[in-house]
């Protein structure tokens, strides 16, 4: 499990386009990885409109927002057009990098058990420390206590 005031580990992945993306690529700015558990579901959708609608305030700190879940390319791709999203959706190919950071958890619905990811954003600082983890995040006005954390 990652700790704030470690280094997250660089990963190389694929985003929405099919472009090859790296946190490596990021350094020198402040990152917003938000980690969601399916695109198109509802809670989804609204944590990343509200980064979306709130975009520029984010990039006036220096920070750049990247959502990251399972799917697929073209899950990602789809949900960035439907949602008009100014920022990258990253793929997390069979769960690999939520498993290396502890996002990958048991979870139950209904009474049905499965596995999946853990809604939780990582505030990456300029050098690639983690700076604030929010987890279990409630995805209403998310956006602002992420803002409230980059200084």
């Amino acid at each position: 499990m990652l700790k704030e005031g470690d280094l997250f580990p660089n990963f190389e992945t694929t985003n929405q386009n099919g472009e090859k993306v790296s946190l490596e690529k990021l350094r020198g700015k402040k990152v917003v990885l938000y980690f969601y558990c399916k695109d198109s579901t509802p809670g989804c959708t609204l944590e990343s409109l509200d980064f979306a609608k709130n975009y520029q305030k984010f990039r006036r700190k220096n920070a750049e927002i990247v959502g990251m879940c399972l799917g697929t390319l073209a899950s990602h791709k789809k949900f960035a057009n439907e949602c008009g999203l100014p920022f990258g959706l990253w793929l997390d190919e069979d769960a690999k990098i939520a498993k290396k950071i502890g996002l990958w958890q048991e979870k139950n619905l209904y009474g049905r058990k499965f596995f999946g990811i853990e809604r939780t954003t990582y505030v990456i600082d300029e050098k690639g420390k983690v700076s604030k983890i929010f987890s279990r995040v409630k995805v209403k006005n998310h956006w602002k206590e992420i803002l409230e954390a980059l200084k």
